[in-house]
């Protein structure tokens, strides 16, 4: 991770996710080549559903994970670049992988109430 600042909300984020276990949870990701000058058909896109069972940080090899469902997802720490809330329940992790290539995933959590 890049700063602090970053460094920390994502830290508050996964510290708090255990909040939305057993919550469906709906995954966007996609790849692109340039980013942040981006429309939806630049990128190469995933998308799945499941409910969340659990969340953790993997210490070798630095990740983030969540799972649930016959699914299971990574984050890279040390490549996340971005990180915001855009909603309600709603969530943006933007990863480098290289110098113009990079994963957006975004999170849903439908809310339970």
């Amino acid at each position: 991770m890049n700063d602090e600042l970053l460094r920390n909300k994502i830290v508050a984020f996964f510290s708090g996710i255990d909040t939305y276990y057993g919550v469906k949870l709906e995954v966007t990701e996609s790849i692109y080549t340039a980013f942040p000058d981006v429309t939806t058909t630049d990128g190469t896109w995933n998308l799945s559903e499941f409910v969340l069972a659990n969340a953790a940080y993997r210490k070798d090899g630095n990740r983030f994970m969540i799972e649930g469902s016959g699914r299971y997802i990574e984050f890279a720490a040390l490549q996340i670049i971005g990180f915001t809330q855009s909603g309600r329940h709603k969530y943006e992790i933007v990863e480098q992988y290289g110098t113009s290539v990079f994963r957006v995933t975004k999170l849903r959590f439908f809310d339970r109430y």
